[in-house]
């Protein structure tokens, strides 16, 4: 987990191309393209563990590469992955997937409409049952959650200019809000929202 054990600001850009398994019970598999994060680093007021370690947040303090699951307006789930060293309350985001098949308890309202299935963290999460029982668990291949890394065809697009991330300001806080610690994949239908400045 030596790439996830890294400072959330570093990991949260690093994370798009790479692509998230989601292993059911019954052992079926569905995979996502990460597309959107956003980083919660120390020090930030927008972190859920800024002011202390809570039943809630406890899952921020675990070593990186382990889940934090939490519920927002009572309904909607949002997966974050743990960063940084045990103890140090660090995480990014997963706000977007681009879905490769979609599971066959998703109804698309219409075609237009098939790509953003997980353009948002709570969509995601209800798009690939993730809920309070994946809290922290370890994301890795095996397991209920799991992360592949980049493809290399990925890679050499974004070197070559042919693919671009956009970083920007976070989504939908009170606090923190001038930092730009979001990033998305620039022209891709699956992100939430697109926006820069």
């Amino acid at each position: 987990m030596s790439f996830l054990n890294r400072l959330a600001v570093e990991v949260a850009p690093d994370l798009i191309g790479c692509t998230l398994v989601r292993t059911m019970p019954d052992g079926t598999t569905f995979e996502g393209l990460i597309v959107e994060t956003e980083a919660y680093d120390p020090g930030d007021p927008a972190m859920h563990a800024y002011r202390r370690k809570t039943a809630r947040n406890q899952a921020m303090f675990l070593p990186a590469g382990y889940a934090y699951v939490y519920l927002i307006y009572g309904c909607y789930h949002c997966l974050n992955i743990v960063t940084d060293r045990a103890d140090i309350p660090s995480a990014v985001l997963i706000r977007a997937l681009q879905l490769e098949t979609l599971p066959p308890w998703i109804e698309v309202p219409s075609l237009k409409q098939r790509p953003r299935m997980a353009a948002g963290p709570g969509k995601l999460c209800k798009a690939l049952h993730i809920d309070l029982s994946l809290n922290s668990t370890v994301v890795r291949p095996g397991e209920p959650l799991s992360l592949k890394p980049r493809a290399p065809q990925f890679q050499q697009q974004l070197v070559a200019g042919t693919l671009a991330l956009v970083q920007t300001t976070r989504i939908g806080l009170t606090k923190g809000v001038e930092l730009p610690w979001r990033w998305y994949l620039a022209g891709c239908p699956a992100v939430s929202k697109s926006q820069s400045r």
